[in-house]
């Protein structure tokens, strides 16, 4: 899609037009103005809609929409950019049109219709800026919902490594992948353990840009289940639907990592992903097993579906391992469906031992129009992942409180001083839900990816 900055005229094309606040205007069609409501005016190639305030959210809903209706009538359309020298918000009208644009048919005989054009009138030297940043930051969550889409079969662990060998090529980022032989070797036993009854062998992905005189060094690590049956704990039928899903937080990963550097951000960014597949199998690993983790912490499996925990808990030991005198770690997870039945499907958890940091997470968010809430530890929850044979069980003996719980167990693969610089993030309901919703679409909405790339250029200030 390309932008064009210009005067606005009169022309026989079609146009956009978005409503701030409670208006009388075209009360004549009916419209009441109320907030996303939508008027088509097809004799004077017209769109409307109403928002009721002009904020981060709102805006990137509206352009959106008007996105997903004007590309099946046309490639190209006229539209007033907002008042306001809100650079978040201009991004954010930006990023609506790239968003809304988006369709997942890679595997249609029939291809979706796209808009080539979008011509804007409004501040000029604003704008180019908001072009600029929204289109790298857009194609990035694009990049990141295809791969969570396409299907497990596609995208297995090796294809995984060779996304990250891709963007690591195109970045000039250093790139380093292990395979099973080295998990085992080195003592990864929870992620070798996870990885066993695959055929699909795992990879254990390091990319790390570098820039000069970095003011930062952040590291960002993602869960990469490519797919997830639960292993021998094995998922319902309904629930195995949609886990090729499960890979969400590592790829959200690769979309961060494949704009930082065409964002020209001054920060040392690390993307460590474990990507692998939970299957069934004469080898795989079993309830009442016990891993022993690269930290040398032991873990009683009882319950293999608590997978993801597992092939995190050792990533995050490489990472702090291989990555000295990190400001912040951040893990990325579809992690727990108690998540989900906590905060609905549309807001992500934030889990973590430094408030600043948490709040900082929402409040970037809002900035992108993502949904964010913390989930508070407490004293008492740790006791349920009390093991009688191991250091520690992979899930808790309660079935209340799995979001945290689970936050929990990824803080014992933390070391004590790195416990404030750690922030784990379940993205499990957002990540990818079956209906169109705000701005996004049916199935992966690239969870993550904005939030974060808003985060490293704040804390690069």
């Amino acid at each position: 899609m390309e932008f064009e900055i210009s005067s606005y005229k009169k022309e026989d094309s079609w146009e956009a037009e978005i409503i701030i606040g409670k208006k009388d205007k075209y009360k004549e069609f009916g419209f009441k103005c109320e907030n996303e409501e939508t008027l088509l005016l097809l004799e004077r190639k017209k769109f409307i809609i109403a928002i009721d305030k002009l904020d981060e959210e709102n805006i990137k809903i509206a352009s959106a929409k008007i996105a997903k209706t004007l590309k099946e009538k046309t490639e190209c359309f006229k539209i007033r950019a907002p008042k306001t020298r809100n650079i978040d918000i201009l991004e954010n009208f930006i990023e609506g049109f790239i968003l809304g644009d988006y369709e997942f048919d890679k595997y249609k005989s029939k291809k979706a219709k796209h808009l080539k054009k979008v011509i804007i009138s409004g501040n000029e030297e604003l704008l180019q800026t908001a072009i600029r940043v929204a289109t790298i930051r857009a194609k990035a969550i694009n990049f990141t919902r295809d791969i969570v889409n396409s299907m497990p079969d596609e995208i297995y662990p090796v294809v995984m490594a060779d996304i990250a060998k891709k963007v690591a090529k195109e970045n000039g980022y250093e790139c380093n992948i292990y395979d099973e032989k080295y998990l085992k070797k080195e003592g990864y036993g929870a992620f070798y353990a996870v990885a066993k009854a695959s055929t699909h062998t795992p990879r254990l992905i390091h990319l790390a840009y570098k820039p000069k005189k970095a003011k930062k060094r952040v590291v960002l690590v993602g869960k990469g289940l490519t797919y997830d049956s639960g292993g021998l704990s094995l998922k319902p039928a309904d629930f195995m639907v949609t886990m090729k899903s499960d890979k969400s937080g590592a790829s959200a990963v690769l979309g961060i990592m494949k704009a930082v550097k065409e964002l020209g951000l001054d920060v040392e960014v690390h993307g460590i992903i474990g990507a692998t597949e939970n299957m069934i199998g004469g080898n795989a690993y079993k309830p009442d097993d016990v891993l022993t983790a690269k930290n040398g912490k032991t873990i009683e499996v009882r319950n293999t579906d608590a997978e993801g925990r597992l092939v995190l808990a050792d990533c995050l030991c490489y990472a702090q391992e291989h990555i000295k005198d990190f400001d912040y770690i951040f893990d990325f997870a579809t992690l727990t469906g108690a998540c989900v039945v906590a905060l609905g499907e549309y807001t992500s958890g934030v889990m973590g031992y430094n408030d600043k940091t948490k709040n900082l997470v929402v409040e970037m968010g809002k900035k992108v129009a993502e949904l964010y809430a913390p989930l508070p530890f407490n004293r008492y929850l740790p006791k349920l992942l009390k093991s009688n044979v191991a250091d520690i069980c992979n899930i808790a003996s309660s079935r209340y409180g799995g979001a945290i719980t689970a936050g929990l167990f990824l803080s014992e693969f933390i070391e004590e001083d790195n416990k404030d610089k750690w922030t784990h993030i379940d993205i499990a309901g957002p990540a990818f839900v079956e209906k169109d919703w705000g701005y996004n679409p049916h199935g992966a909405t690239g969870a993550g990816v904005d939030m974060m790339l808003r985060l490293l250029y704040e804390i690069q200030k």
